[in-house]
């Protein structure tokens, strides 16, 4: 362990958790000015090419929901 980061293992349960959350949020910030790979980019160009042909190809957000809900 960090010596320097010692005194953030005395915090209480709910601050260490606030804690964690606020440097996630500033890693999330942080990578929206990352640039996306290009393969990130094809994938997601095809992806909207193939929706854009075939727009009943997809399925709900309820549809997903009641999916999920009944493999858990």
């Amino acid at each position: 362990m960090n010596p320097e980061l010692s005194s953030l293992f005395k915090l209480g349960r709910a601050e260490r958790l606030q804690l964690v959350e606020d440097l996630w949020d500033s890693i999330a910030m942080e990578d929206g000015n990352l640039p996306m790979p290009g393969w990130k980019a094809d994938e997601l160009r095809q992806r909207k090419e193939r929706f854009t042909q075939n727009p009943d190809s997809g399925r709900s957000w309820e549809e997903i929901k009641q999916r999920i809900g009944h493999e858990l």
